[in-house]
């Protein structure tokens, strides 16, 4: 039976995943060479370190350790700058009427997110309410698509993984909640996302008792 769901941040419930792309790219033209869309497909759900090292390596780039870390505060600085005036009509078709529907419902609510800018952004689209537990970047170690971030979430929500719907708009994502036994629902394409159990283009697509009741039938 499902009890709970655990929400993504960017491309789920707000439409930041534009914004991170710029910010990569202008990473990318900082050391000299371009950043193509089909490249950031596959950073979306990783943590800024690893998504720095792949950058780096598609670039065939090197830096020190001081650089490094220096690039990776100059990308979130250039994100926070284009987040800084996001309001609550920036969320995603759907968001949310989404969340307030599964939290009528009496469903637990969490947030699994790689970014540790996502209270920040929960707060400037007036979502922090809606969530039991948040998990972000600041409180993990691994990036997706290892499933810390949900089990995480699935502890302090006090679910077992079999009774929480994850929703994901990457494939790092989806394979991060399939590997931890949580059920999955993606957001976008079916095309790309085609571990994903379910697909819907967003949240205004679907509804929580229509989830519930597609996993309980599949259960």
């Amino acid at each position: 039976m499902i009890k709970g769901f655990i929400f993504d941040l960017d491309g789920v419930l707000v439409d930041t995943p534009k914004l991170h792309f710029a910010a990569w790219r202008k990473v990318a033209h900082s050391l000299g060479f371009d950043l193509n869309e089909s490249q950031y497909e596959e950073l979306k759900g990783l943590n800024r370190k690893t998504s720095l090292i792949q950058i780096l390596d598609w670039g065939n780039s090197q830096l020190s350790p001081q650089k490094f870390n220096d690039l990776m505060v100059q990308k979130n600085e250039w994100y926070l700058e284009m987040t800084a005036t996001m309001i609550s009509d920036d969320a995603l078709p759907g968001a949310h009427e989404f969340l307030k529907a599964a939290k009528d419902l009496k469903l637990k609510i969490g947030l699994g997110s790689a970014s540790q800018n996502a209270r920040k952004i929960l707060d400037q689209v007036k979502m922090t309410n809606y969530f039991d537990v948040i998990i972000d970047g600041t409180q993990t170690t691994k990036s997706k698509p290892d499933p810390q971030v949900f089990e995480l979430g699935g502890k302090k929500l006090n679910l077992s993984p079999s009774s929480i719907v994850v929703f994901e708009d990457s494939n790092a994502g989806i394979k991060a909640a399939i590997d931890g036994g949580f059920k999955s629902v993606g957001i976008g394409a079916r095309k790309t996302l085609t571990a994903a159990s379910v697909v819907y283009k967003g949240l205004h697509e679907t509804s929580p008792l229509k989830v519930i009741e597609q996993f309980n039938f599949k259960s």
